[in-house]
């Protein structure tokens, strides 16, 4: 090797040293980071929640770690947890970098802008979503529609085993159509098969390898072949669905009355037309409904069959479960959100298959957007936070039994149920998702109405159900698994 370049590479290393030793004086401890590639030595690709959790373990509630040559600080623990997301909310509140959905959004929609953009696209959203029963009667009633044509479909197959992942999704995708674009579709449609299965297919390439490889280097995957090219493909696929639905919808708006989400934002877009500054126009529009969309689909239909191979493994629990709808529901009214009150039971089986579940481990990057002081340490303006969501759902000072799926963690001594201020699926502060109470809804009318009328049976013994999650970046999802409903 000629002596110019040998004499390069240690300018670069020493440089490289020096500024890492710089950083280590501004930002918690962590792993040191090779340049270009960071943290990927101690990190495994196809485990980074629990690689993660390992340097929690090492490096105590908050540290450093640089994932290819972005750096983030991660959050462990509740305590730490609540002081930067909720009592720093504001300063919390800025988006972090995700190529995954920025390059295709372009920083437009609710989940991934910033600012006033943000603010206002997120204010509009959450006052329309409230308009049309978000959280309310009306929205209570759709559900209860939704899951009887599930009901419906489940009987027709008289007993024959069944895999959930497609019917789950087409179910809920009617529960969010019919809120987005005021329609639902049957089961047997064509378009909205292909439109879960694009939406499936993000959500496990995102999950994957490829997803968090993606993350880290997007300027390079975008020259290369790989799953990520069919996932943008799936992106524009929903994209060109969205758009399509908003022009039909324009067709016959009657801006007067608005019958969902699409029609409030065209009406919207016309009420602005003569801001120069405004943030809603078309982009806006599409992506925020495409978010909603999405998210609202793929978080809730794999929690839900997270929950019913849970409930396939731990037949007790299903048990105890339809006993107590027996008792407060009986055999033929539908269940209401008026009966969580009275089925303590019931609410701490959703939350632990919440919980335990995890199906978001990593939250979404926050990014801050102000100096701000944080356990003893003051982090600069733009600095970005991986709040690590595993590490409140599984703390052992926390929960009585959080290696283990037990609805008891939910349940005071007198059987009463208790919420854990730990428990955030849906994240925390100024970027908690806004679908919360909708999911909740949504998990308690599915899961109480399938348990009314359906005993759970696995295929084998309940030894062989694997309830280990598949995932490595954005989320958990479930194996594949087939069940068999047998009318109760």
């Amino acid at each position: 090797m000629e002596l110019w370049l040998v004499l390069l590479l240690a300018m670069v290393s020493f440089i490289s040293c020096l500024m890492l030793r710089k950083e280590k004086h501004r930002f918690p401890p962590g792993p040191t980071p090779l340049p270009i590639i960071g943290n990927l030595m101690q990190i495994r690709f196809n485990d980074i929640v629990n690689s993660l959790m390992k340097l929690h373990k090492k490096y105590g509630t908050m540290y450093t770690v640089h994932l290819g040559p972005e750096r983030y600080v991660v959050l462990c623990g509740y305590e730490l947890m609540k002081e930067a997301l909720i009592e720093n909310g504001d300063a919390f509140s800025g988006r972090g970098s995700y190529p995954l959905f920025y390059n295709f959004t372009k920083g437009n929609g609710i989940s991934f802008s910033n600012g006033e953009k943000w603010k206002q696209l997120r204010r509009f959203a959450m006052s329309v979503l409230g308009q049309f029963g978000m959280g309310k009667r009306s929205m209570e009633e759709r559900i209860q529609e939704e899951v009887q044509y599930l009901i419906k479909f489940f009987r027709s197959k008289k007993a024959a085993p069944i895999d959930p992942e497609f019917c789950m999704s087409r179910s809920v995708f009617n529960i969010i159509s019919s809120t987005v674009f005021g329609e639902r579709f049957d089961y047997e449609d064509k378009e909205i098969e292909e439109l879960v299965h694009c939406g499936q297919e993000i959500f496990q390439i995102m999950s994957s390898s490829w997803g968090m490889l993606y993350h880290m280097f997007p300027n390079i995957l975008d020259c290369l072949p790989g799953p990520h090219v069919k996932m943008f493909k799936h992106f524009r696929r929903l994209e060109r669905y969205v758009k399509e639905r908003a022009k039909k919808s324009q067709e016959t708006l009657d801006p007067k009355s608005p019958r969902h989400y699409i029609d409030s934002f065209l009406i919207k877009l016309e009420q602005e037309k003569s801001n120069p500054a405004t943030v809603f126009n078309w982009d806006t529009m599409v992506m925020s409904a495409l978010m909603i969309y999405f998210a609202g689909i793929e978080s809730i239909s794999t929690t839900m069959r997270f929950g019913l191979i849970h409930l396939l493994k731990n037949p007790k629990v299903q048990e105890k479960a339809q006993e107590e709808i027996d008792c407060v529901v009986g055999p033929t009214q539908c269940p209401r959100i008026e009966h969580r009150k009275e089925m303590p039971y019931m609410q701490a089986v959703i939350h632990e298959i919440q919980r335990y579940s995890d199906v978001i481990p990593l939250s979404v990057v926050h990014q801050l957007i102000q100096d701000t002081e944080l356990g003893g340490y003051t982090f600069p303006k733009g600095t970005m936070f991986i709040p690590l969501l595993t590490s409140l759902h599984f703390d052992p000072t926390k929960y009585k039994k959080p290696e283990i799926f037990d609805p008891t963690n939910f349940l005071d001594e007198n059987g009463s149920f208790q919420l854990n201020p730990s428990f955030m699926p849906f994240s925390a502060g100024k970027r908690v998702c806004i679908g919360s109470n909708l999911a909740m809804m949504e998990l308690f009318i599915y899961f109480a109405t399938m348990l009314q009328n359906f005993k759970l049976k696995p295929l084998a013994s309940t030894e062989d159900i694997d309830d280990r999650p598949i995932g490595a970046f954005l989320s958990n999802v479930p194996r594949p698994f087939q069940f068999i409903l047998e009318p109760r």
